[in-house]
C-alpha cells in the first residue's frame, strides 16, 4: 500500500530532507499524476516535479513552490500540509493561451520510502481484483526495484484454485503494484521467477477464432464454441481432454504455464482500459513467450508503472486460436527491476536464447508494422545499430509469429536469435 508519514521538523535551520511525493492534479475532471521529488533545507524547498526543476518555501503548514519547465513556463503549488498529504491551488498557463492563467485543484500524498537492508520477498494475497488497466486505482502494494513478489492468479472467468468465483469473468487481473522510483520515460523490467500450476483443470473451447477462418470453413465452423475442459496432470505436466472424442482420447499434450496478461497503467489521456484489450503499456497479450524464465520489458507511462498480471494459461498455441487458452489459476512469482531514462515503443520479451519485440494493433499489418519497429529500436537503442544495419540484420535473421489473434487487437511478435547478435558489441559495453 501507499504509505504516508508525517513530514519531519528541521530541528535546526541546516537540516536537509529528501521525500517522493505523487500529485494529482485535477485538469478539468481529468486526473494526472505526477513524480515529485522534493529537497528541503530549513524552510527552503528544492527538486523536480515530473523532471522539471521547482524552488520555494516551506511556512509553517504551508507549502509553496514554483515549477519551471523546458520552455519555461512556471507553475506555482500552493497548499497546506497535514500529515503525509498537501492539499492546494495549483495555477497553470492555459494550455491554449499562455497568457492566461488556470487554477487547478491538486492533491500530494508523500510515499513510503526504500526499506534498508536487500531486496525483500513480498507474500501478496489478493482480495480483489481489476478489470481495467487504470492509473486510478488505488495500489495493491508498493514494491522496490529488486523485489520478488510471490501471489497467485485466478482463471480468465474469475474462478480460484479451489473453484470459487472471485471476480467478474473477463481476465480480471491483479494489482496494480507500484514500483517505488519508476517514473514516465523509464522501462520497468518484470523477470518471471516462477510460474505453477494450482490446480488439476483447465477450460478452453472447441472454437476458431475468425481471423483464422475462410468463408467455407466459417459456416461450418458455426457448430464450434462449446466448452471443453482439460485435465491437467501436475505430476507429469502433461494436460488432456476431460471427455475426450474416440479419436482424442489418446491426446494428450505437455503444459507450458504462461501469463497471458501482464501490463502497466496507460498514459495521461487515455481512459481506462478493459483487460481483454491491449497497447503499448502490454494488457492482454496472450503471448505464449511470457513464462518462467523469460523477461518482459514495458514502458513506464505513470508514475510507479502500476503493473497487473494475470489470465494464467496452462498451456497456448501461438495466436490463441480457441479463443480461450488452456484457462486456469496458478501460483506466480516475479521481480521487478527500472531501467532509467529508456523508453520503448512496446513490449519486449526476452528469453536465454531469443529477444523478441511485440506489436500489437487492430489488423495484423499494423501489427507487424509495430512489431519490426519494436525489434528495429532495440537493435538502435541496446547495440548501436545504424538503419542499414538493422535493415541487414532483420532481412538474414528475423522470425515472426502471430501472437494472439483472440482479441480486438491483435499480436505479431519479431524475434531474433541471440545467437546472430553474439558478434555484436552492446553499447553499454563500449562505455
Amino acid at each position: 500500500m501507499l504509505v504516508c508519514c508525517i513530514l519531519p521538523k528541521a530541528s535546526l535551520a541546516g537540516d536537509s530532507v529528501h521525500q517522493s511525493w505523487l500529485v494529482t492534479t485535477d485538469l478539468w475532471g481529468n486526473p494526472s499524476y505526477q513524480a515529485l521529488e522534493l529537497d528541503r533545507t530549513g524552510t527552503r524547498l528544492s527538486g523536480v516535479l515530473d523532471g522539471d526543476k521547482l524552488e520555494g518555501e516551506l511556512t509553517g503548514k504551508v507549502v509553496r513552490f514554483v515549477v519551471t519547465d523546458r520552455r519555461q513556463s512556471t507553475y506555482v503549488y500552493q497548499g497546506t500540509l497535514s500529515g503525509g498529504t498537501i492539499r492546494g491551488t495549483a495555477d497553470y498557463p492555459d494550455s491554449n493561451n499562455p497568457k492566461v492563467r488556470v487554477k487547478h485543484a491538486f492533491a500530494a500524498q508523500l510515499l513510503p520510502e526504500r526499506p534498508p537492508g536487500p531486496p525483500r520477498r513480498h507474500e501478496f494475497k489478493p482480495t480483489d481484483y481489476s478489470n481495467e488497466f487504470t492509473p486510478h486505482r488505488k495500489p495493491v502494494l508498493t514494491i522496490w526495484p529488486g523485489d520478488s513478489v510471490h501471489t497467485t492468479t485466478i482463471d480468465s472467468g474469475g474462478v480460484d484454485e479451489h473453484g470459487v468465483t472471485r471476480a467478474l469473468f473477463g481476465n480480471p487481473q491483479i494489482g496494480p503494484f507500484y514500483v517505488g522510483g519508476a517514473n514516465p520515460g523509464d522501462t520497468l523490467v518484470v523477470r518471471i521467477v516462477r510460474l505453477r500450476l494450482n490446480r488439476d483443470h483447465a477450460d478452453s473451447l472447441d472454437s476458431i477464432v475468425g481471423r483464422a477462418l475462410v468463408p467455407g470453413l466459417a459456416a461450418t465452423a458455426a457448430e464450434l464454441g462449446k466448452p471443453v475442459r482439460w485435465r491437467i496432470d501436475r505430476a507429469n505436466g502433461t494436460a488432456s481432454p476431460e471427455t475426450p472424442s474416440e479419436r482424442l482420447k489418446n491426446f494428450k499434450v505437455p503444459v507450458r504455464p504462461m501469463l497471458g496478461g501482464l501490463a502497466v497503467a496507460p498514459g495521461f489521456g487515455s481512459p481506462p482500459i478493459s483487460t481483454g484489450d491491449t497497447g503499448r503499456f502490454g494488457g492482454n497479450m496472450d503471448f505464449n513467450e511470457v513464462v518462467e524464465g523469460n523477461t518482459v520489458y514495458l514502458p513506464v507511462l505513470q508514475p510507479g508503472a502500476l503493473l497487473y498480471l494475470g489470465d494464467a494459461h496452462a498451456l497456448q498455441g501461438d495466436g490463441e486460436t480457441s479463443q480461450y487458452a488452456l484457462e486456469t489459476s496458478m501460483e506466480v512469482e516475479f521481480t521487478v527491476d527500472v531501467v532509467r531514462g529508456k523508453s520503448i515503443s512496446a513490449p519486449r520479451v526476452e528469453s536465454p536464447t531469443q529477444i523478441m519485440a511485440l506489436g500489437q494493433a487492430g489488423s495484423l499489418d499494423d501489427a507487424l508494422r509495430s512489431a519490426t519497429f519494436g525489434l528495429t529500436q532495440w537493435l538502435m537503442q541496446d547495440y548501436g545499430l545504424s538503419l542499414s544495419e538493422v535493415a541487414q540484420v532483420l532481412g538474414s535473421s528475423v522470425q515472426y509469429v502471430v501472437a494472439n489473434l483472440a482479441g480486438r487487437s491483435v499480436g505479431v511478435a519479431a524475434k531474433l536469435d541471440k545467437s546472430r547478435l553474439a558478434g555484436l558489441v552492446p553499447v553499454a559495453s563500449e562505455r
